[in-house]
């Protein structure tokens, strides 16, 4: 058993099931500005820093800045269709706050495009640290976005959880040498498999809400 003292979350796939709204903006964009239909496989696979590096390493079109700025139109016209409000997360953040548990998330996201999902979902100013794309120089699997919200947070590597959906979430866990938790609780989540094995995996919010009060996630 260890205390836990702080749980850090992945976003995209692990707090809000936003992946298909991020494949809807990214595929207006390239359609629009590089006439590619791109499909989801293809976007997941350019994931791994912000949006809006993901736009200028991978669009070919010479005007980046007007296809940034078609994304967040997009991510935001069409977010509270797509993101649908989930229960289940929001019972997990109030249990985790009721417990005196610090929350943190690091996510490749920019900041903009996580404040209008915190926003939309009325889940900003329920987290004591947020680390996004935008606050880093190596993007997730490094683990420095993941070390600075340890740091942030005053808990120690071996008191805080991270939790993923990605290969890239639980290897950058890995390196920072936290426990590391999958999960594929959310419609859509980025790998299906995990190249490398973290501590737990969870399908279900409800069965790490369990764990949780056995006293230790379950070894997976």
């Amino acid at each position: 058993m260890f205390n836990i003292r702080a749980v850090i979350f992945d976003f995209d796939g692990t707090l809000a099931n936003t992946l298909p709204i991020c494949f809807y903006a990214f595929q207006h964009v390239f359609k629009e500005f590089d006439n590619k239909d791109l499909s989801s496989e293809e976007i997941k696979a350019m994931f791994g820093s912000s949006e809006t590096g993901i736009i200028r390493d991978n669009l070919s079109h010479i005007n980046k800045e007007h296809a940034i700025e078609l994304y967040y139109e997009k991510y935001t016209e069409r977010h509270e269709q797509l993101v649908i409000h989930n229960k289940e997360i929001d019972d997990l953040i109030k249990y985790l706050k009721n417990k005196g548990i610090k929350l943190g998330i690091v996510t490749g996201k920019a900041k903009r495009s996580l404040d209008i999902s915190l926003k939309s979902l009325k889940m900003d100013n329920l987290f004591d640290v947020i680390i996004t794309g935008d606050d880093v120089y190596n993007p997730k699997p490094h683990p420095e976005g993941l070390i600075k919200a340890i740091s942030l947070l005053g808990v120690e590597n071996s008191e805080a959880i991270f939790i993923g959906d990605s290969d890239a979430d639980i290897h950058a866990g890995v390196q920072a040498n936290v426990f590391t938790i999958g999960v594929h609780w959310l419609p859509d989540y980025h790998s299906i498999e995990f190249a490398i094995e973290p501590n737990a995996v969870f399908k279900h919010v409800s069965e790490f809400i369990d764990s949780l009060k056995a006293g230790i996630p379950n070894e997976s």
